[in-house]
């Protein structure tokens, strides 16, 4: 008989993989992949989260287009941000692939990012770093291209929440 496993036990789970992969020697090789908007984007295990289905958010009056509203995710309040459109991108189509990355516990800020979908985890060593790329914002980092011949931007989350025009919310 198959054991059956409940979302938050998964979930708990999946995190704990990531959070063991992060502190593990490796961690710095290799990176989460996701996608917002048409960008493809590589994230440090370090930083990053858990990522978890979107869950049920509350609008905030007076906040900028890209401010989604704060989730109540286990009784904690996350702030969570559209990444898409607030890199001037088209606002993030929800559908069953859409997901919240949340920062990483050590950078002490309960904010997530709304992505299209998650693209696994992804080894430097396979990409090749495009040389001469100039960074479109102070938390992008180096920018690769796997063999697909897709381009993946670095994000530096630690960063990005710092940035004041991550954290100026109201307009």
């Amino acid at each position: 008989m198959a054991k059956h496993l409940s979302l938050r036990e998964f979930q708990q789970g999946l995190s704990a993989r990531l959070q063991a992969l992060a502190d593990a020697p490796s961690a710095a090789a290799s990176k989460l992949g996701v996608q917002s908007g048409r960008d493809l984007w590589l994230v440090g295990l370090i930083e990053a989260g858990e990522a978890v289905p979107l869950p049920e958010l509350t609008k905030v009056p007076l906040t900028r287009s890209w401010f989604c509203g704060v989730a109540n995710l286990r009784g904690v309040l996350y702030s969570i941000v559209d990444f898409s459109a607030f890199m001037g991108g088209e606002p993030t189509t929800l559908g069953p692939d859409s997901r919240l990355l949340l920062v990483g516990q050590k950078l002490a800020a309960n904010c997530g990012i709304l992505v299209n979908r998650m693209m696994g985890l992804r080894r430097i060593e396979q990409l090749q770093r495009v040389e001469g790329a100039a960074p479109a914002a102070p938390w992008v980092g180096a920018e690769y291209t796997d063999g697909e011949d897709r381009r993946w931007k670095e994000l530096q989350l630690r960063k990005l929440v710092e940035h004041p025009d991550f954290l100026q919310i109201g307009v």
